[in-house]
């Protein structure tokens, strides 16, 4: 690591200490040569290789903002989305793989936000399970359907009654 102050090839680590939210390491270190100090972030990198192949690093906040769309005018406050942003990126760094595909983290967006709102759930499945006809979503609520009752949503949502046969404009 270079010295940011006098450009020396090396440095010393005083300190070492995980961030509050355990995702990097902060490092204090010392250059032998000036004997200033200064910090450095080490964060390990998880790549997102997107559709048209283009690889970026992964971004929690492109996932809260990506859900969000989702919870357009559902009770779903902001911190849950920050909580669930945290859950699925904790999630995906689990897998061991340094690089993971758009279609990858969108699942793992889907268990969550299916414990936080059933309506943003089916909203956001859509997209990702790739539904293509009404056959689609009424598979996908006969599926939550299923769930046992302790397996609500936690907005209170559940799928009783019946389902409409039809869909009016």
């Amino acid at each position: 690591m270079h010295c940011p102050f006098c450009r020396h090839p090396d440095s010393r680590v005083v300190d070492s200490r995980t961030t509050d939210d355990g995702t990097s390491i902060r490092r204090r270190r010392q250059c032998p040569d000036c004997s200033r100090r200064f910090t450095t972030v080490e964060t390990a990198s998880l790549m997102v290789i997107k559709r048209s192949g283009v690889t970026e690093p992964f971004s929690r906040t492109k996932v809260i903002s990506g859900v969000r769309k989702a919870c357009q005018g559902r009770p779903v406050t902001e911190d849950a989305l920050a909580k669930l942003g945290q859950r699925v990126e904790e999630a995906v760094r689990a897998t061991g793989s340094a690089e993971l595909t758009t279609h990858d983290v969108g699942l793992a967006i889907l268990g969550p936000l299916q414990e936080l709102d059933l309506v943003a759930y089916l909203r956001f499945a859509s997209v990702y399970r790739a539904f293509n006809s009404l056959e689609d979503f009424e598979a996908a609520v006969a599926e939550l359907r299923e769930r046992p009752l302790s397996e609500e949503s936690g907005t209170g949502d559940t799928f009783e009654g019946p389902v409409p046969a039809t869909v009016t404009d």
